[in-house]
């Protein structure tokens, strides 16, 4: 059987024993929440996606597990900068999901740069042949951003 992007997504969070996304559904990251559904994962819908951050931030300081935020692209990706820097300077394990929608072949990826200084141990994940994400060979349990597959850059 042939995954979606967004099922293998939704797998491997299972796979890793994600028990609750904090996220706020809109736009490109759509796809993601229909696999969502019929997954054992709890979705805590956020007003902002700052809030689902700080959210993600605290259940990681609360429960010594790394917190899982999912938002769309654009604003919303930028509106997460914040908990991410804060995540990295109190070395709290962050995961951060963000999905966009099909680029120009010469736009630009805001969302990745406007991380990449709050994130520079966390570099963006990719997928392995088994559709599971690898993980960030961060030195310390820093944020760390991931981009669906099939969200290349076709530059």
């Amino acid at each position: 059987m042939q995954l979606t992007g967004a099922q293998a997504l939704i797998r491997s969070l299972e796979q890793e024993g994600v028990d609750t996304i904090f996220g706020l559904p809109g736009g490109a990251i759509l796809p993601v929440y229909d696999p969502l559904l019929d997954s054992s994962i709890r979705h805590i819908l956020v007003r902002h996606e700052q809030g689902a951050g700080h959210m993600a931030e605290g259940y990681a300081l609360a429960t010594g597990r790394p917190g899982v935020a999912m938002v769309t692209s654009g604003p919303g990706a930028t509106n997460i900068v914040t908990p991410i820097g804060n995540a990295h300077m109190d070395s709290t394990p962050l995961v951060v999901i963000t999905a966009r929608s099909r680029p120009r072949p010469s736009a630009p990826t805001p969302s990745r740069s406007a991380t990449s200084p709050a994130s520079p141990w966390g570099s963006p994940s990719t997928t392995s042949s088994s559709n599971r994400p690898r993980r960030s060979r961060a030195p310390s349990p820093r944020p760390s951003t991931w981009r669906r597959p099939g969200d290349r850059d076709r530059s």
